[in-house]
């Protein structure tokens, strides 16, 4: 069935681009877009690139050889995705450069690699200043977002610890139709080879889903059969080949299959701020409704049913209702700190002193809209999820790392310099009162309330 292309992706020269032009034209209108000129000097594309102009495949063999990564056999559909292997980069650079040689291609695609967290003091690139914007990346160097006793956590650190990939894989390797993971932004960066990508809008999602809106086209330009997908020759396309060098940004819920039209590596983030991140609550709560209703048969036979289906939920989300709250609530408080650190006297605080100023009261006010959401959801009304002890949070050495890195971001965002005095402890603030204690949506709600408050919203 051919696809109905309505046009291609826009294509902007980032040096006449700032965060405000991202957050107008694409951000807040969820809009894709690809930017060249971002990664003149990034180490990868030195290291990464021959001299021949051909992947420097050996370099990683060479110094990242034993990493062991998950690999996408492109041949072979396992459920709804493509069968995964685990092997070595070694192993893969052997097969990869083996295939390359002989008429009969295997079309392996290295995916999801953590290369960032797992070689911290090999600096392959810097993240672009438009992007640096990222709730869920700096939340994760400092945090788990799912503890989990009964998962084996500490020994699979560097797999459950960010959204920072690479990839890599030959010509013909391809991801099949998704949206990205929690519905996140994403940016991906071709540091060598050319990728085709197609773009389905969040308005036309269902056109791509079966009559029961069960399950997705797994390939676009497969066997798309109209008795399964009625309503998928009806969608209208974007398409964009992505060339070396340039970066592509991916929009919240925006469906999106892309091939590798050449050997290929490339580096992507998912990420999420307060732009999105409404996008992340209504999936998870989308998600949860589900969990429930598979085991809807057992609720009055089963112990514990809410902590069954919250169960449930994260191993399928990737967080579960505690862990979404808990994020919230550390950075509904690592705002009002950042608040804090601008001025000596935050009551008195202009939200229009500085750019950093306004974010971080925009920041606050998407909180307090997801906080308001949350309480809506009957889940919460019986029992608290959690319970977050405020002073041990703020006492707490790694939410003042967690602060002090979200200040260094925006400040280097917005080229305003850091105040050299120590953090000053928010109780000193005398804005808690009964807040000590968060257990429910209610409790971060009137927190966030009384902050902006405070701070003369």
């Amino acid at each position: 069935m051919e696809l109905k292309i309505g046009g291609k992706v826009e294509k902007v020269n980032r040096k006449e681009l700032n965060y405000a032009d991202l957050v107008e034209n694409y951000l807040s209108r969820n809009q894709p877009v690809v930017f060249t000129g971002l990664t003149d000097d990034w180490r990868a594309c030195k290291d990464w690139v021959s001299d021949d102009g051909k992947p420097n495949l050996r370099f990683f063999s060479a110094h990242f050889g034993g990493s062991r990564v998950q690999v996408a056999d492109c041949a072979t559909r396992e459920f709804t995705d493509q069968k995964r292997l685990e092997m070595s980069v070694s192993e893969f650079i052997d097969r990869w450069l083996t295939d390359s040689s002989s008429d009969e291609q295997s079309l392996l695609y290295l995916k999801d690699w953590h290369f960032s967290k797992e070689y911290p003091n090999y600096v392959a690139y810097n993240t672009p200043i438009i992007f640096l914007d990222d709730w869920l990346n700096l939340y994760l160097d400092k945090y788990h977002m799912h503890n989990d006793p009964e998962s084996n956590q500490e020994r699979n650190e560097i797999s459950c610890s960010d959204y920072r990939f690479v990839y890599m894989g030959a010509k013909g390797t391809w991801t099949p139709l998704h949206a990205d993971v929690f519905r996140s932004f994403s940016w991906s960066a071709n540091v060598y080879g050319r990728k085709k990508w197609y773009f389905l809008s969040p308005s036309q999602h269902h056109l791509v889903y079966d009559r029961y809106m069960k399950s997705s086209v797994y390939d676009i330009f497969g066997d798309v059969w109209k008795s399964k997908y009625p309503g998928f020759e009806k969608a209208i396309w974007l398409e964009c080949t992505q060339e070396p060098n340039e970066i592509i940004f991916v929009p919240s819920g925006w469906y999106h299959q892309v091939h590798n039209l050449e050997d290929t590596i490339s580096i992507n983030h998912n990420w999420f701020n307060a732009y999105n991140v409404s996008w992340v609550w209504d999936l998870l709560l989308r998600e949860y409704h589900e969990a429930v209703g598979y085991i809807e048969d057992i609720r009055d036979i089963c112990d514990d049913f809410e902590g069954l289906c919250q169960k449930n939920l994260a191993a399928n989300a990737g967080m579960d209702f505690r862990d979404f709250f808990t994020f919230m609530t550390r950075f509904a408080l690592a705002n009002l700190v950042l608040l804090h650190q601008l001025t000596t006297d935050v009551r008195n605080m202009d939200r229009n002193s500085s750019q950093m100023a306004r974010l971080l009261f925009f920041n606050l006010e998407n909180i307090q809209h997801i906080a308001l959401k949350m309480k809506s959801e009957s889940a919460w009304q019986n029992r608290g999820i959690t319970t977050i002890n405020i002073t041990e949070t703020i006492d707490d050495q790694s939410f003042m790392e967690f602060c002090n890195a979200m200040g260094t971001t925006y400040g280097t965002m917005y080229n305003e310099s850091q105040h050299s005095q120590t953090l000053q402890k928010l109780e000193q603030l005398n804005i808690f009162g009964s807040h000590q204690h968060f257990r429910i949506p209610d409790d971060l709600l009137a927190f966030v309330e009384c902050s902006l408050k405070l701070v003369g919203k």
